[in-house]
């Protein structure tokens, strides 16, 4: 099976390039589509993707997600970053913007958890036949970005079944952020080689990660070096063992 994650920064790392303080206000139509044309080339089983918008007046008022789903005919979950409480909920473009899961085979189940701090609360639980997929975007703060790995370590060792936990976890001094986190949940770091993933045009940042349970069996990982959002994607082949899966 293969998964991408991506930070595809709401398709608008084009209008950065061009106009960086105005960058993330600019459409996207274009840019989307250079963005669907790279994923439909790795052709994932399963995506999630961080920052996507949901139909603010940036995509037409369309959403990026329903786009990309009905060209690559996959199923497909959004749910807004901000808590439904939130105040972000009631600011134009905001409210709009969230992370989204797609996937070729049906979706079994899906679950939204909401971290007790920070100001990106969510946490998206996809569950298929035989893994179980976590996405987060967690805080720029430090403080509220460990509440919130303590917050998703409770959350997760809950999970009696193969699972993946991924996202632009925001780690700015690196690894060493989530080491308490892989030392007591026993989960693996896909990329051994701890390659920096932002800024996509020079990485010095180790900010995205793909995080797997032991029963998973990564075969193959890659950070195409693309430059179509401030992020790298991260692709990931990774294996099961029958004996392994509930």
């Amino acid at each position: 099976m293969r998964f991408l994650l991506y930070n595809m920064c709401y398709a608008t790392h084009g209008n950065q390039k061009r106009f960086p303080l105005l960058g993330l206000l600019g459409k996207t139509h274009d840019h989307l589509d250079e963005i669907i044309e790279f994923i439909g080339g790795i052709d994932p089983d399963v995506m999630g993707l961080v920052e996507v918008d949901a139909g603010s007046y940036r995509s037409g008022r369309n959403s990026q997600v329903e786009k990309i789903a009905e060209r690559l005919g996959h199923f497909h979950s959004y749910k807004s970053k901000y808590a439904v409480d939130s105040r972000w909920q009631r600011i134009p473009v905001y409210n709009k913007q969230g992370n989204a899961f797609l996937a070729k085979d049906a979706i079994l189940g899906e679950k939204h958890h909401y971290f007790e701090q920070g100001m990106k609360k969510l946490v998206m639980e996809l569950e298929l036949e035989k893994v179980t997929f976590f996405l987060v975007h967690l805080a720029l703060g430090f403080r509220a970005r460990q509440a919130q790995i303590l917050h998703l370590y409770h959350m997760i060792k809950e999970t009696d079944r193969p699972y993946i936990v991924a996202g632009d976890f925001n780690a700015f001094t690196g690894e060493k952020e989530i080491q308490l986190l892989l030392a007591a949940s026993n989960l693996k770091n896909a990329d051994r080689h701890m390659q920096p993933s932002f800024p996509s045009r020079n990485p010095r940042k180790h900010l995205d990660f793909i995080l797997h349970s032991p029963e998973i069996e990564i075969t193959r990982f890659e950070m195409p070096r693309v430059q179509l959002s401030d992020h790298l994607p991260l692709v990931v082949d990774f294996e099961i063992g029958e004996s392994k899966c509930p």
